[in-house]
């Protein structure tokens, strides 16, 4: 009797992993596989929101080269990412060095930082419209001092610098606690044996914390990367749907959006924009992965 027990469920253990696995399995292929997939197969065709569209091969792709608010969105997201990237990368480290000591107090300025973090990008955004709009606190207190308003959401580049600041901002705290984990694991011993050799503040910092936290870099510049060169909601929040002036401001996935979105939405064509957003951003990732592989060899 205990025999056959144990025979029936050594024949149920194969199945039993693929039990436990089925509800993530299901929920990663309705919300992730399938759209992916689906995505992929209407950027082949001139899919509208209410009409099923049929296979048109490569011309969604052809017509995106002659499309100059594709080359704009391009530009806008190439920039974002040369801009934003550097700051995220060096900045969090800074902070979380600062943060490190346990001094008293310190809990406080932990919590601060990361506030931005958890505060709903919503709410971020309107906070900054308050504050950069030509009537807004900024421009009033530059005219106080006689400097006269800046046109921080009218003007193309300032405003898309103004969105850059918020998205480095709300990224610091984020980006500062994974520089704090990675911290902890530095032997103190590394710092004390430099500074016995004579070493400053900042030698140290160079010779000793960033290789330290060069692996954790790396991560940071390939999350930071992917989600700069996918960013929407800074800049449409403080620059509008239209994109700024002119639409001068739109990023690739601003024209997603707005090109799929809609009862005459080309889901076709934003279909194919998503596959060429998904195709920069695993490229991203790899040119980060390879030079960190190049700098270790």
């Amino acid at each position: 009797m205990a025999l056959s027990g144990i025979s029936r469920v050594r024949r149920q253990l194969p199945t039993s992993p693929w039990l436990f696995a089925a509800p993530g399995l299901l929920v990663t292929g309705a919300f992730v596989l399938y759209p992916f997939v689906s995505t992929l197969v209407n950027s082949f065709t001139d899919r509208r929101t209410l009409i099923p569209g049929r296979f048109v091969g490569l011309a969604n792709f052809r017509e995106l080269l002659h499309d100059d608010m594709f080359w704009t969105g391009l530009r806008n997201s190439t920039l974002y990412v040369l801009g934003v990237v550097p700051l995220l990368v060096v900045l969090p480290l800074l902070l979380a060095l600062l943060v490190q000591k346990n001094i008293p107090g310190i809990t406080f300025f932990r919590s601060a930082f990361y506030t931005p973090v958890v505060a709903s990008i919503v709410v971020v955004g309107l906070i900054w419209v308050w504050l950069l709009d030509d009537r807004g606190l900024v421009n009033a207190m530059l005219e106080t001092v006689g400097v006269g308003r800046v046109g921080f959401l009218s003007d193309q580049w300032l405003l898309l610098m103004s969105a850059m600041a918020v998205t480095v901002w709300k990224g610091l705290g984020y980006y500062m606690i994974i520089y704090l984990a990675a911290l902890g694991n530095v032997p103190r011993e590394l710092h004390e044996a430099a500074a016995v050799d004579g070493a400053g503040a900042v030698r140290r910092f160079l010779s000793v914390t960033v290789p330290a936290v060069r692996s954790t870099m790396v991560l940071v510049g390939a999350l930071s990367s992917v989600a700069a060169f996918k960013v929407f909601s800074e800049v449409y929040l403080l620059a509008g749907p239209s994109g700024g002036p002119a639409g001068e401001d739109t990023t690739l996935v601003m024209l997603v959006q707005r090109t799929g979105t809609g009862l005459t939405g080309r889901v076709g064509y934003a279909s194919a924009l998503s596959v060429v957003v998904f195709a920069v951003t695993v490229a991203l990732m790899l040119l980060v992965l390879r030079a960190d592989r190049k700098e270790e060899s």
